[in-house]
């Protein structure tokens, strides 16, 4: 028979456990784990397995018994206590165990979101971060790091409309990203790049470098002059799209986060030669909790399909129908006037963002961050990200 212990731990919080082939079966308040031995022993946090002072794993994974079973289990009120053959006794405490458990993972969000269209943002009436409190004090940089995380926009006021101050603005939370178009760059219509966004013209909702393998996680629009008409940029949460497209099609939110795609950029103009190629899925989810964590979506950029057998081509294009629908709903679209002083971050890896058509001279600066300098930004700060 399988061993078998249970303890009342505190706060009622009932502790059983079973031991069976190859894994520990443990029940903790409403959470039901089951560890498997290996993982138990690589995991242990004992002075010769971690290093608590630079937190790195000492203990050499590779030579750990595959068939390796404790030797005795006990519980007490909030650590779990296991022998191995050797001698060696590892200890965890139960909660560490309920939150880094697979199954204590399935219950938890990665990153805590509010999904937004145009009409929830503005109720929202999320604050613009002062320039000065942004760059000077770490409550300031918390503030719009919060709304960022929360919302995937934020905005920083009476920013020096240059580009070296912008450039300033955005080295406070991460690394400039340097790509293709440089590390920061200009933005006009003079056509000086092979893409559609370097004209007059009108740009539908699209993410950005959709053809990179892996997409800049964070931009930085701030517009310096514009002498003319139009010109609104468009802002869509494609997560709340997604999330409609789930509640309504779930077979369509499978399908598009499961289906790889080429997306490519072929430019030859000027000095300028490149040829990217990015693969992935429109939707990204994280497979243990079907978080969704990056949406690749940019129709001027999706190569030809040829990574999709013909029985699966003909449900993706309805599936991408129906989130096209949801993006282009209007309730969704939030559009946003940029005018010098006024910087613009966008999460690059949810929100879409587009603009109409404009005239006259229209200058905009601009980078990429990479994304993780600025979550670690926020989780020095003590935010969730």
């Amino acid at each position: 028979a399988a061993a078998r212990g249970h303890h009342m731990a505190p706060q009622s919080l009932r502790c059983a456990w079973q031991l069976h082939g190859d894994h520990l079966e443990l029940t903790y308040g409403n959470t039901l784990m089951r560890l498997d031995f290996v993982w138990l022993r690589d995991h242990c946090r004992s002075a010769s397995c971690y290093n608590a002072k630079t937190n790195q794993r000492s203990l050499d994974t590779a030579s750990v018994d595959l068939a390796i079973r404790p030797q005795a289990v006990r519980v007490d009120e909030s650590t779990l206590f296991l022998t191995w053959p050797d001698g060696h006794v590892t200890r965890y405490g139960l909660e560490w165990l309920v939150k880094n458990s697979y199954e204590g993972q399935k219950k938890q969000v990665m990153h805590p979101r509010i999904l937004w269209n145009a009409e929830i943002y503005r109720q929202a009436q999320v604050p613009s971060v002062d320039c000065r409190s942004f760059l000077e004090t770490d409550e300031g940089l918390k503030k719009f790091l919060q709304n960022f995380l929360l919302y995937g926009i934020a905005f920083v006021e009476n920013v020096a409309p240059t580009k070296e101050d912008t450039e300033i603005l955005a080295e406070r939370i991460s690394i400039i990203r340097e790509t293709i178009y440089g590390r920061m760059w200009y933005f006009t219509s003079d056509f000086s790049r092979g893409d559609t966004a370097y004209t007059k013209l009108a740009l539908d909702r699209h993410t950005d470098t959709t053809y990179f393998q892996e997409p800049c996680g964070i931009q930085v629009f701030h517009c310096l002059k514009h002498e003319g008409t139009g010109g609104r940029t468009l802002l869509v949460d494609g997560f709340h799209a997604a999330e409609q497209v789930l509640r309504q099609a779930p077979e369509h939110f499978e399908l598009l986060s499961r289906v790889p795609l080429k997306h490519e950029y072929v430019e030859n103009v000027g000095g300028c030669h490149n040829h990217m190629i990015g693969v992935g899925p429109v939707l990204n989810v994280y497979p243990w909790n079907n978080e969704l964590y990056l949406i690749r979506y940019n129709n001027y950029d999706r190569a030809v399909i040829n990574t999709v057998p013909h029985d699966v081509v003909r449900r993706w294009y309805h599936a991408h129908r129906a989130l096209t629908t949801e993006l282009r709903r209007p309730e969704n679209e939030l559009w946003v006037k940029l005018k010098p002083g006024k910087a613009l971050f966008v999460d690059n890896w949810r929100v879409l963002h587009g603009r109409e058509a404009f005239t006259g001279y229209r200058q905009l600066c601009g980078c990429y961050l990479t994304r993780d300098d600025v979550l670690n930004t926020a989780r020095l700060l003590g935010l969730q990200a």
